[in-house]
């Protein structure tokens, strides 16, 4: 029965399919990380609403309970590597301006991971202050203070350039005035 291996069938979409599983399960652990960490060490997810919802996200991708809890641990510090959170200012094409926040253990790495998007889609990070004031905390989220008025061609491109910031590993949110 040569040539009729059900496996040389199965290993691509395996492939794909294993590797978004653990771009999800990477970004919710550092959302549970971020979230015991500036919960100040808070375990408790009754306790703790960030946590509450970072774990309610990695169930929704169906992380296991044991990976789970190590990034609960991770984020009390009972694990290595540190995850802080950062939030980067830019200006996206058309002078759009935009919020990133990212859970990173390396900020050098994430900022160079974002520039080269935003070289690539012709928009630049800014400096701390430049597009925090478009912005407004409401809860969770940040809402826009003002909308931009786009053509469809720039706003395909605004789209496709948060579709890319958010597929990165360590970007959580990305907002936009738009």
């Amino acid at each position: 029965m040569s040539g009729h291996s059900k496996w040389s069938k199965v290993k691509h979409q395996k492939a794909l399919t294993d590797t978004a599983k653990g771009s999800a399960f990477t970004k919710a652990s550092r959302a549970i990380t971020v979230a015991v960490h500036e919960g100040g060490g808070i375990t408790d997810p009754n306790g703790n609403f960030r946590l509450r919802l970072a774990i309610e996200g990695a169930r929704a991708v169906n992380m296991p309970k044991e990976t789970i809890q190590r990034a609960i641990d991770k984020g009390r510090g009972a694990g290595e590597g540190a995850i802080e959170q950062v939030i980067y200012e830019a200006y996206g094409p058309g002078g759009v301006g935009m919020l990133i926040e990212a859970a990173t253990d390396n900020r050098n790495r994430t900022v160079s991971v974002i520039k080269n998007v935003f070289e690539r889609f012709g928009g630049s990070l800014a400096s701390p202050g430049a597009v925090s004031f478009l912005f407004t905390r409401s809860g969770t989220t940040m809402k826009p203070l003002t909308v931009m008025d786009l053509s469809p061609e720039q706003r395909t491109r605004i789209d496709a350039l948060v579709a890319e910031l958010e597929a990165l590993d360590d970007v959580q949110r990305v907002y936009t005035n738009v």
